[in-house]
């Protein structure tokens, strides 16, 4: 398939690289059909941000359509239009249990490399550098999505695509809202 890769600051280069596969069974794959570049991509395209990798697919904000789904997701089916938000939760840990989605202790295997540049851990979040687990973005034609139950939220027919794909930033207002106490 084809994505959008980081290869260095100021370096983004069009790639073809393997298409994402169901690790869990609580995966899905969508064919993504629409994404958009958040502000905070140019922090890590301008070098602000450590641990991206050469050939990192980038990209954090989209929706699109369920094209494979893993044996244990029960909420969306193949053909479903979802949206996602950027931090990625599994819905179980205490942070996801008390509505604090994007604290979630189980999603960002590399949690311990954001002390030096937050001072505590988040979730994983979708294309945003190692430091934040080192999932593969958006700016591709398809991307895995863990835990599709907790993280997937199907778009109802009446809403466009273009109008679902600003739901995923609204997913993560409530959550910072809370934390910062507003």
């Amino acid at each position: 398939m084809r994505a959008l890769c980081w290869n260095g600051v100021n370096d983004l280069r069009v790639e073809t690289v393997a298409d994402p596969k169901i690790i869990n069974p609580r995966d899905v794959i969508l064919r993504v059909k629409l994404t958009t570049t958040c502000g905070s991509d140019l922090h890590f395209i301008d070098g602000y941000i450590p641990t991206m990798r050469e050939g990192d697919v980038i990209g954090h904000e989209f929706m699109g359509e369920v094209v494979e789904v893993g044996r244990d997701v029960k909420k969306v089916k193949k053909g479903d239009r979802v949206v996602v938000p950027s931090f990625i939760c599994c819905g179980s840990c205490w942070y996801c249990q008390h509505d604090l989605y994007s604290l979630c202790d189980n999603t960002n295997p590399h949690a311990e490399m954001q002390d030096p540049l937050l001072g505590y851990p988040t979730a994983g979040i979708y294309g945003y550098t190692h430091a934040f687990g080192g999932y593969a973005g958006s700016h591709a034609q398809y991307i895995r999505v863990p835990h599709a139950d907790v993280d997937c939220f199907v778009v109802p027919d009446g809403v466009t695509d273009e109008q679902a794909l600003f739901l995923s930033d609204a997913a993560a207002a409530p959550d910072g809202h809370g934390v910062a106490g507003v």
